[in-house]
């Protein structure tokens, strides 16, 4: 029942309205694009190197790149892994803080100094450098770990607040109910803690998915963040960027991807906060 509340709020507002609208077309063009082109991402066209965009049957629709790669090919492609990293970070992101902090704030004493602890000590440290240091060492590895990476720096303030909450929710009485009923503090904690806390969640996982993919664009185009053959939407402007102004083609579409991926999925995110706040207009 909630859900459909949220949901008819979601569609109430016009910025969330486009913002889902945009995102569902650019999952749509990701994932059901290349099938549509005459290329695949894996193909080089040796008699067409650094074309400009074309419309011929079998033409390169987005042009191609110095190596003959199909430009709309490989930015789908790169697309797809950006999206995949972004949600993904999200994921693991969102439910790392929900569990450290609501451990924390719910068994107190000394796991909750610990907690917070290794939680302020993370938050202390460059991030940006150490995964900069990291990634490189890991070439040839899964592109998981790059994963992992992010997702080990983006969980702390969120489970800040996740703290807050729980320690405001351990006294309630359904909380004290469970407990004297004998109940294991985890499943207190999976059952009755974090569904309280679910709107925070939620809307901390989407804005987590926007600056999952920007993170990883901006480690790409450093050459930190996914490694040859493979492309993301950072590797992708990193190699247009030196020839963005004679060969404009080669930036502009990932470039203008990366744009509205991460500006729509920031409407959505916006949108769903409004819609979860009680004391919204909408």
């Amino acid at each position: 029942m909630r859900s459909k509340i949220v949901l008819a709020r979601m569609l109430r507002n016009p910025q969330s309205r486009y913002g889902l609208l945009a995102l569902a077309l650019l999952l749509l063009l990701a994932y059901a694009g290349p099938f549509l082109g005459p290329h695949d991402w894996t193909d080089k066209d040796f008699l067409a190197f650094m074309e400009p965009p074309s419309f011929d049957e079998d033409g390169h629709w987005w042009g191609t790149t110095q190596i003959g790669q199909d430009v709309y090919a490989v930015t789908l492609r790169g697309m797809q892994k950006s999206i995949v990293i972004g949600f993904l970070v999200a994921l693991f992101s969102t439910g790392l803080a929900a569990l450290v902090g609501a451990t924390a704030g719910y068994v107190g004493g000394w796991v909750d100094k610990a907690l917070m602890w290794a939680t302020d000590l993370l938050l202390v440290l460059p991030s940006f450098l150490i995964i900069a240091i990291v990634s490189p060492r890991l070439k040839g590895g899964s592109w998981l770990w790059f994963v992992v990476l992010l997702a080990l720096f983006s969980w702390m303030i969120t489970s800040r607040m996740v703290r807050s909450m729980t320690l405001s929710l351990r006294e309630r009485e359904f909380v004290a109910a469970a407990r004297y009923m004998g109940i294991p503090a985890w499943k207190i904690i999976l059952r009755h803690i974090l569904p309280n806390i679910s709107s925070l969640l939620i809307i901390d996982a989407t804005l987590n998915v926007s600056a999952a993919i920007i993170g990883e664009a901006a480690l790409s185009f450093f050459g930190f963040g996914i490694q040859p053959p493979d492309v993301s939407l950072g590797t992708l402007i990193a190699d247009g960027s030196a020839k963005a102004i004679g060969y404009p083609w080669l930036f502009a579409f990932p470039a203008g991807l990366l744009v509205l991926l991460v500006l729509s999925v920031n409407l959505v995110g916006d949108g769903l906060r409004d819609a979860l706040d009680p004391g919204s207009n909408q």
